[in-house]
């Protein structure tokens, strides 16, 4: 399979196989990481294909080859996943450096985001390994993207609308996962803008978890309470926040003005 490893069976080798060459491949402490430590761990952007991604100590002889990358870490006995075979990087750790392939620092902040809210990964243990481990690039924009998280972003859909639509545009921060409590129960509202004048809510509702008949009827219960408790409310979906970020910035900068925002939106590259 790699020099000086061979299988023992007939037959196409699996995914496993190859994995397991890779590590047998290596001298010395290695462990699985990127790509191919996100396709054991289940993470998105996982990939069976060659090459193998390892990673190593730093100051480690270890040389790759035809299908297999090597990597180094100075923080190797930190991001090493405890109890777990074949040996892989943690899931903080194999976002990270999944993030940090990206070709932009915005969309590293969409892969480690995204891959943290679907794996539910903590923000703070990502801010460890952003701090065990400093990334080669993007330091900064990961870290903004794991405060994020540890300040409540819960999903895909929330992480583009802080990204591409607060962030990106200068709007103030909110406070997210605000707990209302709505005929006799707790419902968690996305996003609150405290103002001078008032409270503005802001409900972003992706349609596959808002398409039934029991949610429906919670929103707009939801919306009820908000109205008899004088907080403005605007709702946004996928299509709105993933397609036009701009024009979401301008109807919530337009919202917090008349509830006394004395900010302006700033234009990001994508502002026409």
């Amino acid at each position: 399979m790699f020099r000086s490893t061979y299988a023992l069976v007939s037959g196409e080798p699996t995914p496993e196989m190859w994995r397991r060459a890779a590590l047998l491949f290596i001298r010395g402490p290695a462990v699985l990481s990127h790509a191919s430590a996100a396709a054991v761990l289940g993470l998105p952007g996982g990939s069976d294909e060659l090459p193998i991604h390892v990673t190593v100590e730093y100051g480690s002889s270890a040389r790759g080859c035809d299908g297999i990358v090597v990597h180094r870490s100075r923080a190797f006995p930190h991001i090493v996943l405890a109890n777990c075979d074949p040996p892989v990087t943690t899931k903080s750790q194999t976002l990270i450096d999944l993030a940090v392939e990206a070709p932009s620092a915005r969309e590293a902040m969409r892969i480690l985001t995204a891959g943290a809210t679907q794996a539910h990964v903590p923000g703070g243990r990502i801010q460890a390994a952003l701090a065990n481990r400093r990334p080669r690039r993007y330091r900064r924009a990961l870290e903004a993207a794991a405060k994020l998280i540890a300040e409540g972003v819960e999903s895909v859909l929330e992480g583009w609308y802080a990204e591409d639509v607060e962030l990106a545009h200068g709007l103030p921060g909110g406070v997210r996962q605000v707990a209302r409590v709505v005929e006799g129960h707790r419902r968690a509202e996305d996003l609150e803008y405290a103002m001078p004048l008032g409270v503005l809510t802001v409900r972003l509702d992706g349609w596959r978890t808002h398409a039934n008949r029991r949610t429906a009827r919670v929103d707009r219960a939801r919306d009820n309470a908000a109205e008899l408790e004088g907080r403005a409310r605007l709702t946004f979906g996928y299509e709105e926040v993933k397609d036009t970020p701009c024009t979401v910035a301008q109807i919530v900068a337009a919202r917090l003005r008349q509830l006394g925002w004395p900010g302006e939106v700033t234009r990001c590259t994508e502002c026409p």
